[in-house]
């Protein structure tokens, strides 16, 4: 009789056990996103106070029409990448964001680009830095990826190659806007350097509010379960020398791991190559098992904090979870998931 009854109560412990673990699964299951995306248009001092209602509207609007491209697109069962592609384009041909028609001058008075995007599933990625005349260099950076043997093109010989895959090719002049130039008449005045995304050596300019816009990227996970992510800018105004940021650095402005995460980053690039802060994202989810949460907040707010760097990411990980950090007073943002929720952000509160 004793056995009996101990054997009845183990049983009866077994079966609950796997009901337990079966509704925990189910529960995990059901939360899980099919896909999703969010995207970014730069971080900084981005204060409401200096934000006009109708300027605030105008980035509202373009970040909505931006994510809804690619928001369709994975909706209809294409692929993360081309999310990501066609999303960017959008933030690129708008003059609002440091990115294609936007961009930044250099102290020689002209536009260069920057841009990277990476596949999960495959580890691939492109990029292309200081490009003067491609007129969406997220495109040159998914060429770069797709039909060539090579991760990383620059200058002249990525224009060539952007050529000879027939991307859109424009006169230097097509990325002059008369607001990007004054900021560098500014700061040339002013003996400073406007790092695109700092407050410490900016410079007080009625006509961006000592705001910051910038560089804009995109993480996407598709319905087939794949990741990726890209960035794209015109780096910082008054820059020399060649300086190239982290937006086309692979870990450092964009990575992406079907295993763990997507990531794309906006800020001081200087610091974000230093600190790989993309990788170092995924690497804390895949090697200590931290959520994505979790591990963003450890990188942006600790680790690149303690660097002396300012910015933020947007992040996505294997199952849809949604992530936007920064340690800044704003970062332009939107995020929507499998249900066609759309929330939009731009400042810190």
């Amino acid at each position: 009789m004793r056995k009996t009854t101990i054997l009845l109560s183990f049983l009866l412990v077994f079966s609950t056990c796997k009901n337990a673990e079966k509704n925990t699964k189910e529960t995990t299951e059901a939360t899980k996103q099919e896909f999703a995306i969010i995207i970014h248009g730069g971080a900084g001092t981005i204060l409401k106070k200096n934000m006009s209602e109708e300027m605030e509207s105008a980035y509202k609007q373009k970040l909505e029409e931006a994510i809804r491209v690619g928001y369709n697109i994975l909706k209809n069962g294409g692929s993360s990448l081309d999310a990501v592609t066609k999303t960017i384009n959008i933030m690129e041909d708008s003059p609002l964001f440091n990115a294609g028609k936007g961009a930044v001058f250099t102290h020689e008075g002209t536009n260069e680009h920057d841009a990277s995007i990476m596949d999960g599933k495959t580890l691939n990625a492109g990029a292309s830095a200081g490009t003067t005349t491609v007129k969406n260099p997220i495109d040159l950076a998914r060429a770069v990826m797709d039909k060539s043997p090579h991760v990383m093109l620059s200058g002249k010989g990525a224009d060539a190659f952007a050529e000879e895959q027939n991307l859109q090719i424009v006169d230097p002049n097509y990325f002059y806007t008369e607001r990007r130039f004054k900021s560098l008449q500014n700061i040339k005045d002013k003996e400073k350097t406007e790092l695109d995304h700092d407050t410490k050596v900016s410079f007080y300019d009625e006509t961006i509010k000592d705001s910051k816009f910038g560089t804009v990227g995109c993480a996407a996970l598709d319905k087939n379960g794949n990741l990726a992510a890209g960035t794209s800018t015109g780096g910082m105004t008054n820059k020399r020398w060649g300086r190239i940021g982290d937006s086309p650095i692979i870990g450092a402005g964009t990575y992406a791991n079907n295993n763990t995460c997507a990531v794309s980053s906006t800020g001081w690039g200087e610091y974000f190559i230093r600190g790989m802060v993309a990788y170092d994202i995924s690497a804390l989810m895949e090697y200590k098992g931290l959520s994505l949460k979790a591990a963003s907040k450890e990188v942006i707010q600790n680790k690149l904090t303690n660097l002396g760097g300012t910015g933020g990411i947007v992040a996505i990980d294997k199952n849809g979870n949604m992530v936007a950090e920064f340690n800044t007073a704003g970062m332009y943002r939107a995020i929507m998931n499998d249900k066609g929720e759309l929330v939009i952000g731009i400042y810190s509160n």
